[in-house]
């Protein structure tokens, strides 16, 4: 087979390698031609010398162009692979810094929350540009598989908005369905069959079978609570299990961010939390993390260089989705998976416009997805929450109305757990003036919320958080390294 794949934000390094070497585990894929695009020409150039060396290690026919010209890359693309952080550390850093001012503790900050609803309204006018050229320069028929965050909200905006086959893919299932397999001593993840269904981020295993039996409440806690990494680590996780009747795919930093319960005051934000990794909610733990990721592979290039001569091992294939969805568009060959797609009556108690994951199959008619699911009603309640969230931010994003934009930020429900609308207020007016940079639909509102912030009375903070770690030097995450090869 021969056809083209465009990559945009293939400066993502180690995704972009992971997602390249999964593609050519597919024996009938190896004489197709990868376009990477990004606005980093140093980081371009990075990838493409490493899938370069993949190709020539490996022997094979595949093509790897790298341009700055996204048009230029999308120009006949059969498949778009979106892996873009827009504004990059800069902005995600203010995403972080500025609402702990205002007392608003987040881990990640990349779905909802204040930092997720920014990073949103940063994001959804560059996906509109991309489906634009998609739909002028691509091929015909031409899919957009996002993996950018907001998941949710990119994928709304590119479908409503942006009138492009897209499919919006994350990893949070699989995830989950791994943890919940070792806790219940299966020997593989296979054993373990189940539906997960729900928004981005916020999926619930809704049933639960090993190897034929059903597996209830009592028993997954049961588990959880005996498992000696998971009990410590998955705290604010087990707890909604107990409370909601049904585990969450999302980690237990990701999912604390997302309910107005447990990251509301501070001494409760320790009490829920597990310091041993970032995700398990640390105050800032994914910026820290990708701070320290980014410095590590400009220290560590070569390496990483010299590691892309080993030849392919299909056998590592990953789980991520974009790979065994295209083997199952092009093959036939059929392929179950979680997909983030617009609801139309999958799931019965979430709205027909929302962005829902959940159960489908691919084969070479498109993405089919099981119809007919109702959530329990404490998982459809959460998940309104957010779906209302999100839908005001596309809107605002859409629209450049800074009003409607505060009212979704007001509407988040960890927001509205800790801040005041005055807070808010300020809180949102003090975000866009300071990524104006990457919001153009704001442009006409920021010279006004300079004024309002030079004449400001709610009183701010500098305030860390309550759980946060520094940025590990080069040579600390070496020794950390070090200790842990030797350890194990």
């Amino acid at each position: 087979m021969s056809f083209k794949i465009a990559i945009i934000g293939a400066g993502s390094v180690g995704f972009t390698k992971k997602l390249f070497t999964d593609i050519l585990c597919v024996p009938e894929f190896q004489d197709i031609e990868f376009a990477l695009t990004d606005i980093s020409e140093h980081n371009l150039g990075m990838i493409k010398a490493i899938l370069d060396r993949i190709v020539e290690s490996n022997r094979l026919p595949t093509k790897v162009t790298a341009t700055t010209n996204r048009r230029e890359a999308l120009e006949g693309a059969r498949y778009i692979i979106s892996c873009v952080r827009v504004g990059g550390l800069e902005a995600y850093a203010d995403d972080i810094r500025i609402p702990l001012k205002y007392g608003i503790d987040q881990c990640v900050g990349d779905t909802i929350c204040a930092g997720g609803i920014l990073y949103g309204q940063r994001n959804i006018p560059v996906i509109l540009d991309f489906c634009k050229d998609i739909r002028e320069v691509a091929a015909t028929g031409a899919k957009f598989l996002n993996y950018a965050n907001p998941m949710a909200m990119n994928t709304w905006a590119a479908i409503e908005y942006g009138k492009v086959d897209t499919v919006g893919l994350c990893h949070g299932v699989q995830h989950g369905a791994a943890q919940i397999a070792e806790v219940l001593g299966a020997k593989s993840p296979r054993e373990l069959d189940y539906v997960c269904s729900g928004i981005n981020h916020q999926t619930w295993f809704i049933e639960l079978k090993l190897n034929g039996r059903q597996i209830g409440k009592d028993e997954l806690v049961a588990a959880f609570e005996a498992h000696p990494v998971y009990s410590k680590q998955e705290k604010l996780r087990i707890d909604v299990l107990k409370r909601f009747g049904v585990y969450s795919t999302e980690s237990n930093g990701h999912l604390s961010e997302y309910l107005p319960w447990y990251r509301k005051r501070p001494d409760e934000i320790t009490r829920w939390i597990d310091m041993s990794d970032w995700i398990h909610g640390e105050t800032g733990g994914y910026l820290r993390y990708s701070t320290e990721t980014r410095n590590w592979f400009e220290t560590e290039y070569p390496q990483f260089l010299e590691a892309a001569s080993k030849p392919i091992d299909p056998s590592k294939r990953s789980n991520e989705h974009a790979s065994h969805i295209l083997e199952a568009l092009e093959t036939n060959r059929v392929y179950r998976g979680h997909f983030n797609v617009r609801n139309n009556g999958v799931i019965t108690n979430l709205p027909q416009d929302a962005i829902i994951e959940s159960p489908g199959f691919v084969d070479r008619f498109g993405i089919n997805m099981a119809a007919g699911i109702t959530l329990p009603e404490a998982c459809a309640a959460t998940c309104m929450a957010s779906i209302n969230v999100q839908r005001m931010s596309v809107h605002a994003a859409i629209s450049g109305d800074i009003d409607l934009l505060k009212l979704a930020v007001l509407h988040d429900p960890l927001v509205g757990a800790v801040s005041t609308p005055e807070e808010v207020w300020q809180m949102v007016d003090e975000m866009v003036v300071a990524e104006a940079a990457w919001l153009p639909q704001y442009a006409h509102a920021v010279p006004a919320a300079k004024e309002r912030l030079s004449k400001a009375h709610v009183k701010t903070r500098e305030w860390a958080g309550a759980a946060r770690r520094n940025v590990r030097s080069i040579e600390e995450l070496r020794a950390e390294k070090a200790a842990l090869k030797q350890a194990g």
